[in-house]
């Protein structure tokens, strides 16, 4: 219940606002006064009932009807004489419109552990119920929903899994050229994809885009084992005449233990990613376990299942079609000329040497010319829209300026957007009258297909349009990638006062910094997330001059309270619910700093004594919120990179930028500071996974020289991805961080199997040099089908459309350039690096 006073009215009548609440109080009241006949009673009590005095006012018409005032002459005033009596909000401070209509908002978050798909769509069925019940004209809808992007990526996500299976099955059908040896690698498929949901139900995992991601990386990994031991069965059944059980059985004596070498490499390779800390190490978690999960199963079924399906399904002496004959001549040719080249590598292994230092310069170059990020920003069909007018402007202007956005994304964006929610009072600085935000729900992605209608697209349109406005500050930007770190897909940091020199230092300290920002070209829109420095009027009250004139200082802060501030009286019920009920000045009789004088307190000889009387304003300037950061005051600011720039280099110029101001320090939050956490950590976690590569071989293989063979493939598959990544303008991000852990692993793969068989052939007498060459043809093949299988895998990737293609298409375009770069190297260098690193620790123990 809203009283509305007038000044002039409180004057005529000799009231003051306290009168007023004090009628308030007394006539809107409800006192339990006992019970007749309550115990002890009396003999022969026949009446026992509660008793009850004065009652809670419930209508307008109640309200307006109460009696501030009375004489003997039995004349009153009523309220409705000195103030307008409705009923209104509670709170004014602001309130939303969608596409131009009033809206409530509700908002429900995420507890922790729960899924959000689940409740989503439990929220949905109950608000769905309700619906029925809401008065005509009215309807829910949902602008800001977060859960629409994670299904349609794991739609995506999903689809692009299947595409991988079938690519994969093709690819080798192609090498296998038979029906037969090809269902028993697609047989491990299900065998291990479902096997990989159960340990992930086990470990409290769920199958989101994460772990579906990191499935669709496992396709082509998880075949491999199975076609190696397939095409080496099937050699031994073609070369030595062999039954398909009797082959299966050669065969597992032969590969068993490149099989393991290989699992044990991935593994060393992942296992690392997952005792990683903070929003990164969630990240990295879900793809390791899965992957390793997925390798752990591959290669069970590999050395228990596949031989024994290759023992039931294949059939000696098939003969291949014609396509199958011309493809293998093909093979045979390629494998000549290949063993050629190896043998003169060979012969000139300094001149190798040259050429692989050469190479791993070059890539170093490549890579440190990579932009660096933490994760890429992705279409979630949600825009955000911060409004800042000066700090003096009242909420008309921000309806204005608000009208406007709203106008220009339902006309000018009207294929692509659909609802336009618009928050007045309020943005992520805080609340004032001169702040709006608004959120822009797009249409499906599957109507907003093309580049230009994505939801970048659209930002950089809209930012466009907006930068003409003078009148306010609008910035549009994507939401946060990581739920809940940021609210904004920007730059976010606090500036410190580290010696304590006050707000005004701090504040000097931000305009300078905010000038010189402009000679960046990295970063963009460099502002406070607060306003902290709204102008303010400053009421004195001459004590003297009030004391003088008989007045209380306590009434003169109470008038004052309830005419510009309001003042909560009590409580009041309504269609059964209890609400309050507040007084406060009529919006014409607070509306410029001269309304003050209208104002009256009423003094000790009953006279109503005008503010001008005894007070006077005046402008000043003070902080409306100090904060602290890490103990220290400081400003909460935020940035945009700029189009055509990396956060990480963004981050540097903020850096460098800040560092100039003497006294001020820099501390970085939210995505930002997850950011330069991963950047320190990446480095480390390659290390570690090397590392791991090295001391498992070691163990294997009780050889130093044959795990130093391998370990020279990593920079081999690193560079191709780094390539890739470098042509097609993508950052070292988390998606190529794990690309390259992923790349690692399959350069290593490949040198295992090219290794692991030179050593055999070493055991049984050959030299090193025959070793090699006999190891690079013998695994020319089962290389290719493994390779180009993975590389099958992940092509759905890297053409990826709708919801969360970015992060596929990263990934994708990374791993299938260290695949190509990597599968060729491997095979071209690892033959000489197996003969001269055997030779050297042959002559090393010898001496």
């Amino acid at each position: 219940m809203r009283i509305w006073l007038n000044p002039d009215k409180l004057k005529q009548y000799n009231l003051m606002p306290s009168d007023v609440a004090n009628a308030i109080t007394a006539q809107n009241t409800q006192v339990a006064a006992g019970a007749i006949g309550d115990l002890p009673v009396i003999d022969g009590q026949y009446l026992n009932t509660k008793v009850t005095a004065g009652s809670r006012l419930k209508t307008v018409e109640d309200f307006k009807n109460i009696v501030v005032k009375s004489n003997k002459t039995a004349s009153y005033v009523y309220l409705k004489d000195i103030a307008r009596v409705e009923l209104g909000a509670e709170n004014y401070q602001s309130f939303n419109t969608i596409n131009g209509y009033p809206a409530a908002g509700l908002g429900i978050s995420l507890s922790s552990g729960a899924n959000a798909i689940q409740t989503s769509k439990l929220i949905h069925q109950t608000l769905d119920q309700l619906t029925t019940k809401l008065p005509a004209g009215y309807k829910i809808v949902y602008p800001r929903d977060n859960t629409p992007f994670v299904q349609e990526s794991i739609k995506e996500v999903v689809k692009t899994l299947v595409e991988a299976i079938i690519l994969v099955i093709l690819v080798m059908f192609l090498f296998l050229q038979s029906w037969r040896a090809t269902l028993i690698p697609s047989i491990t498929v299900p065998v291990v994809i479902l096997g990989t949901f159960a340990v992930l139900y086990v470990l409290g995992f769920s199958i989101n885009t994460l772990t579906l991601f990191a499935l669709v990386l496992a396709i082509g990994l998880l075949v491999d084992d199975a076609i190696v031991v397939v095409e080496n069965v099937e050699r031994l059944m073609h070369e030595q005449h062999l039954s398909p059980k009797e082959a299966a059985i050669e065969s597992m004596g032969e590969i068993s233990g490149a099989l393991v070498g290989i699992t044990l490499v991935l593994t060393a390779v992942f296992i690392p990613m997952s005792f990683l800390g903070g929003s990164i190490g969630v990240i990295y978690r879900q793809f390791s376990i899965t992957l390793v999960a997925a390798m752990a199963l591959s290669l069970i079924v590999a050395l228990i299942l596949t031989p024994a399906l290759c023992a039931l399904i294949l059939k000696p002496n098939l003969q291949p079609q014609r396509w199958a004959v011309w493809f293998n001549q093909k093979i045979e040719q390629l494998k000549n000329q290949y063993i050629k080249l190896v043998q003169t590598s060979i012969h000139y292994s300094k001149s190798v040497i040259v050429i692989f230092v050469a190479l791993i310069a070059v890539f170093t170059l490549f890579y440190n010319g990579l932009k660096s990020g933490f994760i890429p920003k992705e279409d979630q069909g949600i825009l955000s829209v911060q409004i800042k007018l000066v700090d003096s402007a009242p909420i008309s202007q921000s309806q204005k300026i608000g009208e406007q956005v709203r106008q220009y994304f339902l006309t000018q964006e009207d294929k692509n957007v659909d609802l336009v929610l618009i928050r007045y009072g309020r943005n992520y600085s805080g609340t004032g009258q001169n702040l709006a935000q608004g959120f822009i729900a797009l249409k499906p992605w599957d109507v907003r297909t093309g580049k230009e209608n994505s939801a970048e697209a659209i930002q950089k349109r809209a930012m466009k349009y907006f930068s003409h406005f003078n009148n306010a500050q609008i910035n549009v930007t994507l939401p946060a990638s990581v739920n809940g770190l940021g609210q904004t897909d920007g730059l976010d940091l606090w500036i410190q006062d580290l010696n304590g020199q006050g707000q005004d230092f701090l504040d000097s300290a931000f305009r300078q910094l905010q000038a010189q920002s402009k000679n960046y070209s990295t970063f963009e829109n460099f502002d406070k997330q607060s306003t902290n420095s709204k102008a303010n009027l400053n009421i004195k009250i001459d004590q003297k001059q009030a004391l003088a004139n008989g007045l209380q200082l306590s009434a003169i802060n109470n008038t004052l309270s309830s005419a510009w501030g309001g003042t909560y009286v009590n409580d009041f019920i309504d269609r059964g619910r209890i609400k309050r009920v507040m007084i406060q000045g009529d919006a014409e009789f607070r509306s410029k700093p001269e309304d003050l004088y209208n104002w009256s307190v009423r003094n000790d000889q009953n006279e109503m004594v005008p503010f001008s009387s005894f007070a006077n304003f005046s402008w000043g300037g003070a902080p409306e919120i100090v904060k602290r950061y890490m103990g220290y005051s400081a400003l909460q600011l935020q940035a945009d990179v700029a189009s055509g720039s990396s956060s990480g280099q963004a981050m540097k110029d903020v850096e460098q930028l800040v560092n100039q101001q003497k006294d001020i320090g820099l501390a970085w939050t939210g995505l930002s500071f997850e950011e330069q956490k991963s950047t320190n950590q990446a480095v480390w976690l390659y290390l570690i996974s090397a590392g791991f590569i090295f001391l498992c071989l070691a163990a294997l293989y009780e050889s130093l020289s044959i795990p130093a063979a391998v370990m020279t493939s990593i920079p081999l598959g690193v560079g191709g991805s780094v390539i890739f990544s470098y042509i097609f303008g993508l950052p070292n991000d988390v998606y190529f961080q794990i690309a390259l852990l992923t790349t690692i692993g399959l350069s290593c793969k490949n040198a295992i199997l090219i290794v692991e068989f030179a050593a055999l052939a070493q055991e049984k007498g050959k030299n090193a040099i025959q070793a090699a060459l006999e190891g690079a043809s013998l695994r020319l093949r089962p290389i290719l089908m493994t390779s180009l299988a993975f590389g099958a895998g992940v092509i759905p990737l890297v053409f990826a459309q709708g919801a969360g293609a970015v992060s596929r298409q990263e990934i994708g375009i990374s791993i299938l350039g260290g695949v190509m770069f990597g599968t060729v190297l491997v095979l071209f260098f690892i033959p000489v690096m197996y003969v001269l690193l055997r030779s050297l620790f042959r002559s090393k123990a010898s001496t």
